[in-house]
């Protein structure tokens, strides 16, 4: 009897527990949506990325992962500047292989003027 007595007081404070949370939290309303965590500076915007910048990003996690966005945005941004890299690694090379061939011509000509 006592065993009873005890499940039905136990039973009822957790239905006043609960009926008092649901009456005091409607009035003020649902919670307030909480700003996401940004990411802050990923990378520097006033200069080209350097290694040191990659090996020291981390994301802020969510309960999903990462955010996309931040990840995207860093993504865009190595991809970028990988091709701008790309971009100047070709112009570099094409004007050393056309200096490689104007000095090859001047050598030619210079050993063909010491033969005649």
């Amino acid at each position: 009897m006592v065993m009873f007595l005890f499940l039905v007081v136990a039973l009822a404070v957790v239905v006043a527990a609960v009926t008092l949370a649901v009456v005091s939290g409607g009035e003020r309303g649902p919670l307030p949506e909480a700003a996401p965590e940004r990411l802050r500076d990923p990378l520097p915007p006033d200069r080209p990325v350097a290694r040191a910048d990659v090996e020291s990003l981390r994301f802020p996690v969510t309960p999903r992962g990462y955010r996309m966005a931040d990840v995207d945005d860093a993504l865009g941004r190595l991809a970028a500047e990988l091709a701008e890299r790309d971009a100047r690694i070709a112009d570099l090379e094409s004007a050393l292989a056309g200096a490689r061939a104007a000095a090859h011509a001047r050598q030619d000509r210079h050993q063909e003027g010491e033969r005649g």
